[in-house]
């Protein structure tokens, strides 16, 4: 058979001499080209074709298998050997073969090929099958056997658009690819759907680098070899043969510089980009898998990286991240990265106003301030940061620590109470919920407002949770439901604004009340004059301002949690009703100073120092889940949980509360009313019934909702904790 390799004309790059200059080779010159020799035996191909034209002729191998010896005419003279004698390539055969009973000895396309051959010797190839590794890639695997063409023929393996195929014979066999421990097993599929092969395969682009373009033509060698095009020393000069001026960039960089320092922690071209998976720059993928390649060296700042608005959002990955999200190289740079103390880094004092700017227009001084990598942590170098961190995480074990145990003492005395009197307990809940007499507790105006804090809390802590659990797979499932980051700030700020109107509409009407209440009159005994209902209207007992008597009511629960005396009496809001409504002041004054300066930071920096940007987060960050925890454990069980409740109270959707939870639990208030006379003012009629199966399960799915979100977090914590 003939077996011999073309000869090809070698670039000027593919022989490494000394690191790190680039790779060279050996031009062959017209003096240097193979030498064919002729025949020394009188056989000619006739004869060989005598039996080799034979489409049916095999050949029986040492393990049985039977394999075709026929070798195509045509074929062969199409080929570049084409003019040649079969003898010249198998130098071995004589006329007496196949008579004389000897087996054909390998071909040595060196004979001719001599250079080519030398240079294939130090190769990983040819190294390989020095040692004894049948599988490795041979003049044939590449070139072919009687139909090689020159390497500028379109049906050649070796032409451009066809060499990864060619490669991917070996490379992309998962049998060879386990056997050789290869360290890219799929490394002709990959590069297939890189920029580089979709520019050659698909759109036929040969200037675009197929695989002898960075690992060699015969010369091919692992890349922890110092002569390697793809060594680490190498391989910016290697990429910079079509990547011209990057590579200039990259050398003055601080990456650069580290290489050139022998500093073997330097990034190069590949630890970015990938080997095989090259990506445009203007991939959303390439963006959203930027931060965890520099995070591979740079641990620490991609950590604190993710506490950002930015980092969660590039962590949760949407095809439009790209467009609202800044990634490392958006700030940094990307190949001229330079430390910061450095006048031409994009970070430095001069520069960086200008880097904020592209993303910020009008932003200022101040705003340069903010530190997308700060440690809350570090209270040497973040003070404010840290203490800001230190109040807000003691404010959220403070609350759930005392809150939490308030609960679980009243849960177990209810659960003692039924057990030891459970028919009276029954007979109490049918009561509550059953009777012929109904009161207003709420007005229609306060169920409407209620109805936005619900509606909007759920949408707020919906969009809002996701970024700060973002690390989990519900969080990432949930931004896609909703659509990806631009969506879920739509949605959040739509929320905040929800909130805003909300709390102006009960400001206003607590105003209101308070001036339709302003007159004054004069104590018969006394004879002054006193703005009795002006007082009244804000430290009475219709008020939600907490009182004396709210605190005897807070003693006097907590010792009947212990059994130690009779339960108390309420009047018409209870001492922990009177929490929660501040705490909605207090939240809405944290949450949403916090939401704005993160939501206006121009506007904010621009007479603050832009490090209050990063206190804005951790505020609102940790507030938020305050309240959802809160609200979706502590608030459900004293509004819904209770046995008494369960499975959830109508009063705040029907706006009335029965004769009978008066008398369980409010007496006081109903005393109250009996001794002012107002009591019938307080009747109505029994409407509930006429709209309760619209109420009851919109208020189901709201409360469904809450607890969905409650386990998610709890998930959410708990993972990180275990991690």
């Amino acid at each position: 058979m003939l077996l011999v390799i073309l000869s090809i004309p070698l670039r000027a790059q593919d022989t490494q001499t000394t690191p790190p200059e680039a790779p060279k080779t050996t031009e062959i010159t017209a003096s240097e080209k193979p030498v064919i020799k002729e025949p020394t035996a009188p056989v000619t191909n006739e004869k060989c074709l005598e039996c080799h034209g034979d489409k049916d002729l095999t050949k029986e191998l040492p393990n049985g298998k039977e394999v075709s010896i026929f070798a195509d005419e045509k074929i062969l003279q199409s080929s570049i050997h084409g003019k040649l004698q079969c003898v010249q390539c198998h130098k071995d055969l004589t006329e007496k073969h196949p008579d004389d009973g000897k087996a054909p000895m390998a071909i040595d396309c060196a004979s001719c090929h001599k250079n080519e051959g030398n240079v294939y010797n130090t190769s990983i190839h040819g190294a390989s099958r020095a040692m004894g590794s049948s599988g490795a890639a041979s003049c044939v695997d590449c070139h072919g056997k009687h139909d090689i063409l020159t390497a500028n023929n379109p049906n050649s393996p070796t032409f451009k658009l066809n060499l990864s195929r060619t490669c991917a014979k070996c490379h992309d066999n998962a049998g060879i690819s386990e056997e050789y421990r290869m360290r890219f097993p799929d490394v002709a599929t990959q590069y297939q759907d890189s920029i580089h092969g979709k520019a050659v395969m698909k759109m036929g682009l040969i200037i675009a680098p197929t695989c002898n373009d960075c690992h060699g033509v015969h010369d091919i060698k692992r890349s922890v070899d110092r002569s390697s095009p793809i060594n680490q020393a190498n391989l910016a000069k290697t990429c910079g043969k079509c990547h011209l001026g990057i590579e200039e960039k990259y050398e003055k960089s601080i990456h650069g510089m580290l290489l050139a320092k022998g500093d073997s922690r330097a990034p190069t071209c590949n630890d970015c980009h990938t080997a095989h998976q090259i990506e445009t720059h203007t991939n959303t993928h390439f963006k959203q898998a930027s931060d965890g390649r520099c995070g591979k060296c740079h641990e620490e700042s991609l950590k604190h990286y993710r506490d950002t608005y930015h980092g969660k959002a590039m962590a949760l990955g949407r095809p439009n991240v790209a467009d609202d999200v800044a990634a490392c190289y958006d700030c940094h740079g990307d190949h001229n990265i330079l430390p910061v103390s450095n006048p031409a880094s994009t970070l430095s004092k001069g520069n960086i106003k200008a880097t904020c700017t592209k993303c910020h227009p009008g932003a200022t001084e101040g705003f340069t301030q903010y530190a997308p990598h700060a440690n809350p942590l570090d209270g040497k170098k973040y003070p404010a940061l840290n203490l800001t961190f230190v109040l807000m995480t003691t404010l959220l074990l403070g609350v759930f620590t005392f809150f939490g145990a308030h609960t679980l003492m009243w849960l177990a005395r209810s659960v003692w109470v039924y057990r030891h009197d459970s028919k009276a307990y029954r007979d109490s809940k049918f009561e509550i919920q059953r009777d012929d007499e109904w009161f207003t507790r709420f007005t229609p105006f306060d169920r409407f407002l209620h109805f936005l804090v619900v509606t909007s809390f759920l949408l707020l802590v919906i969009t809002g949770m996701p970024l700060k659990f973002y690390y989990t797979e519900w969080a990432k499932t949930l931004f896609e439901i909703i659509g990806g980051a631009q969506a879920a700030r739509a949605l959040h700020r739509f929320g905040a604004m929800v909130t805003f109107l909300y709390f102006a509409l009960h400001l206003f009407d607590l105003i209101k009340t308070c001036w339709t209440n302003r007159g004054s009159i004069r104590n018969p005994e006394t004879g002054k004059i006193e703005l009795r209902r002006f007082f009244g209207a804000i430290f009475g007992p219709d008020s939600m301002v907490p009182t004396m008597q709210d605190l005897r009511e807070f003693v006097a629960h907590q010792k009947w949690f212990f059994g130690k005396g009779e339960k108390p009496q309420f009047d018409r809001w209870t001492y922990w009703e009177k929490f929660d409504y501040f705490a909605v002041f207090w939240g809405i004054f944290a949450i949403g100073l916090s939401g704005m300066i993160m939501w206006f930071p121009q506007f904010f920096t621009s007479f603050m120092p832009g490090w209050v940007i990063n206190i804005a987060l951790i505020v609102h960050s940790d507030e938020a889940l305050l309240a959802a925890g809160f609200i979706f454990t502590v608030h459900f069980f004293n509004t819904h949980f209770r046995l008494e409740k369960f499975p959830m109270d109508n009063v705040i959707f029907s706006g009335r509360i029965s004769k009978g939870e008066m008398l369980h639990e409010r007496k006081r208030w109903y005393d109250r009313l009996v001794k002012e006379g107002t009591l019938d003012q307080h009747r109505v009629r029994d409407e509930w019934e006429n709209w309760k199966n619209i109420a009851r399960p919109v208020g189901f799915i709201f409360f469904g909702l809450g607890l969905v979100l409650l386990a998610l977090i709890i998930y959410a914590m708990v993972t990180r904790l275990m991690h």
